[in-house]
């Protein structure tokens, strides 16, 4: 298996924060789902990941290049999606499309205004300029830019958030539509975990800085589980499969890795684990 990103033991410190030896892959074909709370060091290894903060540690190759010797090449095929709209207020549609060309060997001015139009924008962004624009319609720009030279991987971070759940199903469309070749593949920082639910191939969880879990996101949910039960049945409980737990204060729920082979007792209910429960029990379980 290829892997259009490879990231091993990538360190980066700051004041306050510290990566602390993130090391996962982007398979070729596959969306990989980054998740974490605010915080966590999600946007701080994409930005080491895109060279815009230099690491102090670690290695990372895009499509088998070194990001920092081989950047400009290799940022060639990649397109990238940030939370905030990174083109001035007063542009349009037209004059974007003149500076992209000037910057991607690949820029494909046909398919930006036929993404636009697929998104319902190619009167609007002809005519008016990105201020008057929603969130929404800047998210889909943004989007159209990424993809108009044909990149071979997506970098996004946070790129739904703010969006109302139409358009954000909209643009998931689109994504799994883009991993249709094989050899694209898609890095999804977000904090909506039911958008990563539906897209992510694999999900990799950041907390303080450190990989907590990486995993097939199938096999997770295949396998995890919410084990709900009373204080005094929870004593009872083999605490060796057990991912993480909190006390609601009516009882005990714990994060569970065996729940096809868990038998549960009297006074125990073992439910299907979504992202969010994976998410939240093994960052902030006790």
């Amino acid at each position: 298996m290829t892997n259009n990103i490879e990231i091993k033991g990538l360190c980066k410190q700051y004041p306050n924060f510290k990566l602390d030896n993130v090391s996962f892959n982007v398979p070729a074909g596959s969306i990989v789902g980054f998740v974490g709370e605010n915080g966590a060091g999600k946007t701080t290894t994409i930005k080491a990941i895109l060279d815009v903060a230099r690491r102090d540690a670690g290695t990372i190759t895009l499509m088998g290049r070194d990001n920092i010797t081989d950047g400009p090449a290799a940022r060639q095929d990649v397109g990238v999606v940030f939370d905030e709209i990174s083109f001035h207020d007063w542009l349009r549609a037209p004059q974007i499309d003149k500076i992209l060309g000037n910057i991607y060997k690949n820029w494909d001015s046909a398919y930006f205004f036929q993404m636009l139009g697929r998104f319902g924008l190619s009167e609007k962004v002809r005519k008016g300029t990105l201020k008057t624009f929603s969130r929404g319609m800047k998210m889909k720009l943004s989007l159209a830019a990424a993809l108009a030279h044909h990149p071979k991987l997506l970098v996004l971070d946070e790129a739904t958030s703010g969006l109302d759940p139409v358009v954000r199903d909209e643009i998931l469309d689109i994504f799994l539509e883009f991993i249709g070749d094989e050899g694209n593949s898609i890095l999804f920082s977000s904090h909506i975990t039911s958008d990563i639910e539906k897209a992510a191939d694999y999900l990799v969880f950041i907390h303080q800085g450190r990989i907590v879990l990486n995993a097939e996101k199938d096999l997770l949910l295949a396998n995890y589980g919410m084990l709900r039960c009373d204080r005094a049945t929870w004593e009872t409980v083999d605490k060796a499969h057990v991912k993480g737990m909190r006390d609601t204060g009516y009882g005990i729920e714990a994060l569970i890795d065996n729940r096809q082979d868990f038998r549960p007792a009297e006074n125990m209910v073992v439910d299907k684990a979504t992202v969010d429960d994976i998410m939240l029990l093994t960052i902030k379980g006790v």
